[in-house]
């Protein structure tokens, strides 16, 4: 049967209308950017404003974002300039290896792909197939400086690439982002899991970066704290397919989020 009773971890419509709580810094930025990106064409100008401004940051500033601020900040922009894409110009997802590698978003002056963003800033430099064990020893340095220090895993159920089998996509702020990281993850993690006769049949998220989460013992350990199987359970662990079909209602106002 598939998990039920689950948490929600996106914002409703009216949480990406309200006004941030300040603007100026890189997070009140990012959700700006997202929140733009979110409600649609008629934000067209609000987007681009954020657009430069995030070209416009400067590398200290950065460098002065706390370890939460920084989560928070490099979440939001992979989302953002996601939805931005592929909203614009859908037939870019035909290809994504391409536009995963391509530079999609400026920040500081610096182009960066999304991959540059996920595997080298969120996950701490490591390899993209490396399945969570291969770090790549030669990042940018732009990556290198500010890449998070100690990476999270939950980020997996907070990204969000237009596919349909991506997580819902939220605006993180950076006092809340611990929290929000674990609504985000039990949310998802009982909605794409279904255990049977004591299989759990996962995210296939979960077998691509096996290493972020410590392996095999690190999953059930996740499926246990989630609540996604009981607490004294050591189930079979089995992946399921992942759905690559285009879906962009995530990303627009009123959307139905995952």
């Amino acid at each position: 049967m598939t998990a039920s009773d689950t948490t929600s971890a996106s914002r409703s419509s009216s949480d990406f209308d309200s006004p941030p709580a300040s603007d100026g810094g890189p997070v009140e930025v990012s959700e700006r950017f997202l929140r733009a990106v979110r409600t649609g064409p008629e934000r067209d100008g609000q987007r681009e404003d954020a657009r430069d401004c995030l070209a416009g940051l400067a590398e200290s500033d950065l460098d002065a974002l706390g370890s939460d601020e920084r989560l928070a900040f490099w979440l939001n922009v992979y989302n953002a300039a996601t939805g931005g894409a592929l909203l614009s110009e859908p037939e870019r997802f035909e290809s994504r290896r391409r536009f995963f590698a391509d530079p999609i978003v400026t920040v500081a002056g610096e182009p960066l792909s999304l991959d540059a963003i996920e595997h080298g800033i969120l996950r701490g430099s490591q390899w993209k197939y490396g399945l969570g064990y291969v770090p790549n020893p030669f990042p940018s340095a732009f990556v290198g400086r500010h890449r998070v220090g100690e990476p999270d895993c939950r980020v997996h159920f907070a990204l969000n690439c237009g596919a349909a089998s991506c997580p819902a996509v939220a605006a993180y702020d950076a006092a809340t982002v611990d929290s929000d990281l674990d609504a985000a993850t039990e949310s998802y993690l009982r909605s794409e899991t279904v255990v049977e006769d004591g299989t759990a049949y996962v995210p296939r998220l979960l077998l691509w970066y096996r290493g972020d989460f410590g392996g095999g013992s690190g999953i059930r350990r996740l499926l246990r704290e989630f609540d996604v199987v009981d607490p004294d359970a050591v189930p079979r662990v089995r992946y399921r397919e992942y759905d690559w079909s285009l879906a962009l209602d995530a990303f627009r106002d009123g959307g139905e989020n995952r």
